[in-house]
């Protein structure tokens, strides 16, 4: 490797990721405040009480680890009875069934989102992302040396796809279209119809769907959870999901890699041995957190999935109603799964803020709330806000997010 070619390569990738721009917002609370710190702005619901996984789970890891038959390396492509616990979960929900050599385990949803890119990354090809979205995808797809061509989710619509656009960008290079639903960071939930004309637009182009449904069953809408692999006979969909969300269990990194295709339209013997090749160099999780799963989706009941739905339900109400009363934000579509909402700042009608990042900064600062500034998502001078919060907490922090508003807007600059 010749001399900077490292940090020339690196300096191509976006500098913004949540993780890192949250670090630096951790560093700018004034502990001189008073107030205790707030922190809107990871989805990592572990963090409020109110969140908690089942027992089931805890019970089954416990299990799998006192054995002690789960010490050694398990499969690259993960433990046999992992792969067909999480292909019979999936396939409840499809109308074909998927078999456990579809299923590849992953240290969580980003390790997928890795292998999905790597496997359809080939010199001279783009891939399509929304914009809002997660930005592991710009990393991974920057590191594979994919072009970024981005596609705009619609927020008078609900975010839907901007299909359109999406026909537009795509050429004989594009290898992939990224679907992320429920939607990070929207709170968006595709009805049925739409995700249909997304496969049937995807199938037109002839590109593969990357289906992201980390948040999968976690709506509380009017549209209800509808796989992505529904549509596996129009066109081939990479599902990428995990235990995080559903379970509250972030920081186990079980997640999956499937290849749903039951017309065989992507699948053959070399792309499976490429997928299988690819994993003997990655580290999967650990192997009784593997071996436990069977036993976690088999006997966990589904008032706890209720219990889950209807917190954040709760939650996404009070972030909906609290931030109609802040004057410099808009919410242009209520939450109707995931944990976050994405809502439009007005910077125009504030006295001294440049844009969002500032606005984030400022707002630790003063207020010692933490919310996550648009940029970071691909939207400028908009907020996500991440409502996995209980209630107190989250009143709390709308609270001071609407003194801030008007101690800083141009037109308010009276006492309240």
């Amino acid at each position: 490797m010749e001399n900077g070619a490292l940090n020339h390569e690196t300096e191509t990738a976006s500098t913004i990721t949540i993780k890192g721009i949250l670090s630096l917002l951790m560093q700018n609370v004034d502990e001189k405040n008073c107030k205790r710190l707030i922190s809107l702005g990871m989805g990592d619901p572990t963090v409020y009480s109110c969140f908690h996984t089942t027992h089931v789970a805890g019970e089954a890891v416990v299990e799998a680890l006192q054995s002690d038959k789960f010490n050694g390396y398990s499969p690259t492509v993960g433990l046999p009875q992992t792969r067909r616990a999480i292909a019979e979960y999936l396939s409840s929900d499809l109308p074909y069934k998927l078999s456990s050599d579809d299923v590849f385990i992953t240290s969580g949803c980003t390790q997928a989102i890795d292998v999905a890119l790597a496997m359809l990354a080939r010199p001279g090809a783009n891939i399509l992302i929304p914009r809002p979205g997660f930005p592991i995808y710009e990393l991974c797809a920057t590191f594979r040396r994919l072009e970024i061509r981005y596609f705009d989710l619609l927020p008078e619509k609900g975010w839907e796809v901007d299909l359109d656009l999406v026909e537009a960008l795509a050429d004989q290079n594009t290898v992939g279209l990224v679907i992320i639903n429920p939607g990070n960071p929207c709170g968006s939930v595709y009805s049925y119809q739409h995700l249909k004309k997304i496969a049937e637009t995807a199938e037109k182009l002839k590109i593969p769907v990357i289906a992201d449904e980390v948040y999968g069953h976690l709506v509380f809408g009017d549209n209800p959870f509808v796989p992505m692999a529904v549509f596996g006979s129009i066109v081939p969909v990479l599902t990428l999901g995990s235990l995080s969300k559903r379970w509250i269990v972030p920081g186990w990194r079980l997640g999956w890699f499937v290849i749903n295709d039951p017309s065989g339209m992507f699948k053959n013997p070399k792309i499976i041995e490429r997928i299988k090749k690819y994993f003997d160099i990655l580290g999967g999780p650990a192997t009784f957190i593997q071996a436990a799963v069977p036993r976690i989706i088999e006997e966990t009941d589904q008032v706890f999935f209720e219990k889950t739905i209807n917190t954040l339900k709760q939650a996404s109400d009070i972030c909906w109603d609290l931030i109609k009363e802040i004057t410099c934000i808009t919410c242009p579509h209520k939450p109707q799964g995931s944990m976050a909402v994405m809502i439009k700042l007005d910077v125009s009608s504030l006295e001294d803020i440049s844009d969002d990042i500032d606005f984030c900064f400022r707002l630790v600062k003063e207020e010692s709330v933490i919310i996550l500034p648009g940029t970071a998502v691909g939207l400028k001078n908009w907020l996500r806000i991440t409502f996995a919060a209980d209630p107190h907490s989250l009143k709390e922090a709308l609270g001071r997010l609407k003194s801030f508003c008007k101690r800083h807007s141009k037109q308010m600059q009276q006492p309240y």
